[in-house]
């Protein structure tokens, strides 16, 4: 499609139509720039971003001047000058443009910001058919003849002030500008969670803990405490030295940390409870701040605890409201899937009191970046939502620098659809970047979406694909999909760049495939094959790991998830697995009977997981029985009376995740599965002091030839989350246990 496109535009450049303005004749051309006396940096960029693509496109070379020095030839003229100003077409918004000509001279000329140097890098693709597909070169046809017809309007606005996708080809510059694309770096002189920038707790916390929230009666460094009237004054004193470092910043946030512990103390619970809302603090503070800098626009996070607006306060006309979808799953609509009607509710209540709405809006698995991740049907529906809804600005968070599922295919389609939520180029880009294959990526994402649906998964941004192995990420789904990826391969065999595309594409299967086979361990499709009577590592699943990781640091990831393992760590966390030899368990596959159940969220294999043979790694979501708020009580069945010697286990430690050792391990026997008694028991200490690493914790328990026929394990769940480890009210903490291995 896209080689027919540029053969339609060279062949058309070389039999120039009448109606036409000739800008290059056989690689000559009488034409110059010109720039406007007193040009901007963005003008001027504009002018040398152009002479350089029209030499490229046909050879031709193209002199710059200034208008002062125009002589009436042949011209293309960019920006604010005087020869533009014939036409009225009123005041551009933004950061819009026109591309105009008249019956000899071609126009370019930009409204605010960029304006400009969009109008030219859209003259060079929609008139000149180049493409910028992600970031790399662009593609740039050539032609001894370029024209454009006479006579032409081409006015342009953005649908959105705010237009950031958050995917690797958005860290290039070109690519940046050339899809309209803002950095919230450029734009915000604090960006995001900004309550620890403005009062930092190492500088102030030891001497000041009243400037910080109170939770359950103790001041800790959580959140700030709003009402404290030094609070207030120390971040306006922050802001006027940042303001006057940073006088071209457009905004400036005042944001609560990313996590619970918020002020309960009684000034803050009054203004929360006037207004119905913990938001009603927030705004009241962001408002005075914005009150002492008039000509700022501050920002501020409707995030989980701070969602819901306000009943009284509204956000004064300098503030902007930046609303979160997190909670939503991402198979549907956000304007129909029921996980998003509290999001809803709050966005038609936040527009209700301000128009200066922007979006926090979430397109990847966090928690694992390669997983297929098929919300891509949803990508423009969810923008014409929220355009219609008055929202003036989204922020696209993706993958960000690393390579994950589909992201050049993201972030293209996001940068076109943040400036016109209308246009169509799904097909364009597939085919273009593809190129013979885009056909067969075309029929792979649509049959990972129409499988999605159809098996009525859930599609989370903090999912797992291991926990998707019944649904749309079933061994037999996956061959489905591999079999168009073969297609997609064999439609570009011998051109090495678009057979690179595709087998980065792959990457999403193949590390679902790495991932489930954890989960399936000695069954079909996992890692492990009988010998002996006991498992060995399929020799062949090394390589396949090994293969995995370099493909991984050729598609340029960098993390296999927010904050996560690197593709040489990834590799490393294999090499444990590889290394551990197989316990030839006596409870191997043995039943399992719960007293209080797994989460449904994280079920790993159920019951069955505490006797698949699987250890867990440092992942909570795999290989682990996640019990929430309540103790693990499991009884194992031997099946017959045997000897037992010892008993051992491991339970994970996660507070980030509020997953604790339990505060004591007892082992039980028995005979007949009614009567028990214990054989064996550990108390262990709570973590009394912060401390979030991640450990796996092992403990072994002697019995001394015990015979039974039962085993009983209880790991009693924490009663408190650490005072230290503030969350949300409600919270409980959860035990976690991978394998209990008797010998």
């Amino acid at each position: 499609m896209h080689c027919l496109l540029l053969f339609m535009i060279l062949f058309t450049n070389c039999n120039s139509p009448a109606g036409d303005i000739n800008l290059v004749t056989n690689g000559t051309t009488r034409y110059v720039i010109v720039l406007p006396e007193g040009a901007s940096k963005t003008e001027i960029s504009a002018a040398n971003k152009l002479q350089d693509y029209l030499k490229r496109l046909s050879g031709a070379s193209f002199n710059i001047i200034n208008e002062t020095a125009y002589k009436l030839q042949p011209a293309i003229f960019i920006g604010n000058t005087g020869h533009a100003e014939k036409y009225n077409t009123g005041k551009l918004k933004n950061e819009g443009f026109f591309i105009a000509t008249d019956n000899q001279h071609l126009y370019i000329k930009g409204g605010s910001g960029k304006g400009v140097l969009y109008g030219v890098y859209t003259l060079l693709e929609t008139y000149f058919g180049c493409r910028k597909y992600a970031d790399i070169p662009a593609l740039v046809p050539r032609s001894m003849n370029l024209h454009i017809r006479q006579q032409l309007m081409d006015k342009q606005e953005p649908a959105f002030i705010y237009r950031e996708t958050y995917y690797p080809p958005a860290f290039d510059n070109e690519y940046l500008e050339w899809h309209k694309l803002h950095r919230f770096e450029d734009l915000w002189g604090l960006w995001g969670h900004s309550f620890f920038k403005l009062i930092p707790p190492k500088t102030y916390y030891s001497t000041h803990p009243e400037y910080y929230a109170l939770v359950n009666g103790k001041r800790m460094a959580t959140q700030l405490c709003l009402s404290n009237e030094q609070v207030f004054n120390i971040t306006v004193d922050y802001f006027r030295k940042a303001i006057a470092d940073n006088p071209d910043a457009l905004y400036w946030s005042i944001a609560a940390e990313d996590g619970g512990g918020f002020c309960t103390c009684d000034q803050c619970s009054k203004a929360n409870k006037e207004e119905g809302s913990p938001s009603g603090s927030l705004i009241r503070f962001v408002n005075r701040v914005a009150a002492k800098f008039p000509a700022q626009s501050f920002t501020t996070l409707a995030y989980q605890h701070t969602a819901k607006p306000p009943l009284h306060t509204k956000p004064s006309g300098n503030v902007y409201i930046m609303l979160s979808c997190i909670d939503a799953y991402r198979q549907d609509p956000l304007s129909t899937t029921p996980s998003a009607t509290a999001f809803r509710k709050d966005l038609e209540a936040w527009g209700a009191i301000t128009g200066n709405l922007f979006l926090w809006d979430y397109t990847t698995q966090f928690t694992n970046y390669l997983a297929p991740f098929p919300d891509y049907n949803n990508l423009q529906p969810n923008l014409q939502y929220l355009l219609s809804k008055k929202v003036k600005g989204v922020f696209s968070q993706g993958s960000g620098e690393t390579y994950g599922d589909m992201a050049f295919f993201n972030a293209y389609v996001q940068a076109k659809l943040l400036w016109d939520p209308a246009a169509d180029v799904t097909t364009e880009f597939l085919n273009g970047y593809y190129g013979k294959a885009g056909t067969f990526i075309a029929q792979y994402m649509q049959a990972l979406t129409t499988n999605l649906h159809n098996t009525k998964a859930t599609l989370d941004i903090y999912g797992n694909p291991v926990n998707n192995f019944k649904d749309y990420l079933s061994a037999e789904a996956i061959d489905q999909y591999s079999s168009l990826l073969d297609k997609a391969e064999k439609a570009v065999d011998g051109n090495k760049t678009l057979l690179t595309r595709v087998y980065n594409t792959r990457l999403a299967l193949e590390y679902t495939v790495l991932q489930q086979s954890r989960l399936f361990g000695t069954e079909k499709y996992g890692y492990l094959i009988p010998q002996n009577g006991s498992y060995i590592v399929n020799p062949r699943w090394p390589v396949r790991v090994q293969k995995f990781v370099a493909q991984c640091k050729d598609a340029g990831v960098k993390e296999l998830s927010e904050g996560g393992l690197s593709p040489d760590a990834y590799q490393q966390e294999w090499d444990v697995i590889f290394s551990r030899k197989w316990i030839n368990s006596l409870a191997f596959q043995a039943p399992v009977e719960l007293t209080n159940p797994y989460s449904e969220e994280y079920p790993a294999r159920k019951e069955k997981t505490l006797t698949d043979g699987l250890q867990g790694g440092k992942d909570f979501s795999t290989n682990w029985l996640f019990i929430y708020g309540k103790d693990l009580i499991a009884t194992i069945d031997l099946g017959k009376v045997k000897t037992v010697k010892e008993v051992q286990m491991n339970f994970l430690q996660d507070p980030g995740h509020n997953i604790f050792n339990p505060s004591d391990i007892v082992i039980e026997t028995s005979d007949d599965g009614i009567n028990f008694k214990s054989v064996a028991s550990q108390q262990l200490p709570a973590l009394a002091v912060e401390d979030y690493d991640i450990k796996i914790n092992n403990f072994h328990f002697q019995l001394v030839g015990v015979n039974t026929r039962y085993i009983r394990v209880t790991g009693k769940c924490q009663a408190e989350i650490p005072s230290w480890r503030a969350t949300g009210p409600g919270k409980k903490a959860s035990v976690c246990c991978d394998e209990v291995f008797v010998l």
